[in-house]
């Protein structure tokens, strides 16, 4: 890949300064120092969003901005809360909306790798949400890397500055950071090969 990787974080809350999208900014910073530019989608982006509506018609700015964001990424971080053992309504409608990209010959998140970020209070709504993301990220056919972050947000998880307070915080954020850059830069230098009929 002779330029740097462009890798989308999409994640967050209604509330500004979630520990969702700390973690989120903390997997792109990861991803930067590994050479990548990076764009975030945040809290406050997906908070505008409308609520995706499948029958023809206008979309908004926003909605657009997601779509060629998504399309332009070499590979997506996304992060979602924890909400009664599934991920949040406003990161549910920023993935229906990528339903835009239907008629591209690349929809939805073909191809790419997609990081995987969770908070949650407590351990079981972790790892229930993830796997609903991930099965999310299958349907939409992306490549949810092998790790994913599960964090615990009952537990102080950033210092005042944004910075894990956890090592292991820390180090499951720069896996995932390190495994969408991995793959990003594997699918650059491999070309899909066209069906064999």
């Amino acid at each position: 890949m002779t330029r740097k990787p462009l890798i989308v974080g999409l994640g967050g809350t209604v509330r500004a300064g979630s520990s969702t999208e700390k973690a989120l900014i903390c997997a792109l910073k990861a991803a930067e120092a590994k050479g990548a530019e990076t764009r975030l989608l945040g809290g406050a982006f997906l908070s505008g969003l409308p609520i995706f509506d499948p029958r023809p018609g206008e979309t908004n700015t926003a909605q657009q901005e997601l779509a060629e964001a998504i399309r332009a990424a070499d590979g997506v971080i996304v992060a979602s809360p924890g909400y009664h053992g599934s991920i949040s309504g406003v990161i549910k409608n920023a993935l229906d909306t990528l339903e835009l990209t239907r008629g591209d010959a690349e929809p939805y998140l073909s191809h790419k790798p997609v990081g995987t970020i969770i908070t949650a209070d407590g351990w079981q709504a972790a790892g229930t949400t993830l796997m609903a993301l991930r099965a999310i990220i299958h349907a939409l056919r992306g490549w949810p890397t092998p790790f994913g972050a599960a964090l615990n947000a009952g537990t102080g998880l950033f210092d005042p500055a944004g910075n894990c307070n956890d090592e292991k915080d820390a180090w499951q954020l720069a896996t995932v950071a390190e495994q969408v850059m991995e793959f990003a830069r594997m699918r650059a230098s491999t070309p899909l090969k066209a069906a064999v009929r």
